[in-house]
């Protein structure tokens, strides 16, 4: 397999320039940024600590799990403040994974450009400042939804640093499995805040999104595997021939495909129409690439990455779709 290297892009920027003034003196030296613009790259800086990205994951699943818990109701301040408090408990997890990894986010060229590897502000303010993240979003939970709610954030929390970030990430190559439980709890908190209770589509939902990851991480790592193998962390595509992870990925593509028809009778026709079309089209993508890595063709693993977000995203939408309308659940069709 071929896989090509992506151009990496380069800033230079200007020095302060030299003059006189009116009287003959040589110009006062202008700093070459003013204070506020170091105030706005420093806020940036502070933004991108939290991956916005990887919190639209968030959003994609929450509502959904929302929708579905309350099928037939909308409750726009209850998803709101849910979403809120969501949103607080993933930058505050992002902040903190940023923490730990300062020092392999240096060398790697994928990462180097994000704040602490580039040195942006200090580790310690990082540091306090995803604490209060996280501490904020418990509390904002537990007063706008319920305790539960809240303990399912901070245990989000907890889970990715100290298990996935600290424990697993560095020693072995099924750190994404295990580690991408962490990105399943949006659902769990999502219904929790509806209900206050932990039902088994919030399960399945849970499965669905756990059994995505991999492949779906994977496919971006396939791509930037010189990275980790630069920092020496053992993703499976760092450590493992290129058919070996394509095979993987088509496995956990097939799991879960058949994780998202789990949850068809608790929901619609219209979830199950979307899920078997979008199911169908994911692993033939997935197929594909382990096709072509096997007869040794030129592939992009990219376009499954991007393909897998898409593909989540019908999933959870054909969801909401369906919950909203509230028509009968495939299970009271066929009682």
């Amino acid at each position: 397999m071929r896989i090509g290297q992506q151009p990496g892009g380069h800033g230079f920027a200007g020095g302060p320039g030299f003059g006189a003034d009116d009287q003959g003196e040589p110009a006062e030296v202008a700093p070459v940024t003013s204070a506020p613009r170091r105030a706005l790259a420093l806020l940036l800086a502070y933004v991108a600590l939290t991956k916005p990205r990887v919190i639209e994951l968030l959003l994609v699943t929450t509502i959904p799990a929302m929708l579905l818990a309350d099928r037939g109701h909308v409750d726009p301040w209850l998803i709101l403040t849910t979403l809120f408090g969501g949103m607080l408990a993933a930058a505050s997890a992002n902040t903190l994974n940023m923490v730990v990894d300062a020092d392999i986010d240096k060398v790697m060229k994928r990462t180097e450009k994000r704040p602490l590897a580039r040195g942006a502000m200090p580790v310690s303010h990082a540091l306090v400042f995803g604490l209060v993240l996280g501490v904020f979003s418990f509390f904002w939970l537990w007063a706008t939804t319920n305790l539960l709610s809240g303990v399912l954030a901070v245990v989000t929390i907890c889970f990715y640093i100290f298990v996935y970030t600290l424990i697993l990430k560095r020693r072995t190559s099924q750190n994404v499995v295990w580690g991408g439980a962490a990105g399943c709890m949006p659902v769990m908190i999502g219904w929790s805040a509806v209900t206050g209770t932990i039902g088994w589509q919030a399960l399945v939902m849970f499965l669905v999104i756990f059994l995505w990851t991999p492949p779906h991480t994977w496919a971006l790592m396939l791509r930037y595997k010189e990275d980790y193998q630069a920092a020496n962390v053992p993703m499976l595509p760092a450590v493992a021939s290129e058919t070996k992870v394509t095979k993987h990925i088509v496995l956990y593509a097939w799991a879960t495909v058949a994780a998202t028809l789990a949850l068809a009778p608790g929901s619609g026709v219209i979830y199950a129409v979307v899920a078997v079309a979008s199911g169908a089209w994911f692993l033939v993508v997935a197929h594909r690439l382990y096709a072509g890595v096997r007869a040794g063709t030129p592939v992009k693993p990219l376009k499954l990455f991007i393909l897998s977000n898409e593909y989540l995203a019908l999933v959870f939408c054909g969801l909401a779709v369906d919950s909203v309308l509230g028509w009968q659940t495939l299970a009271q069709i066929f009682s």
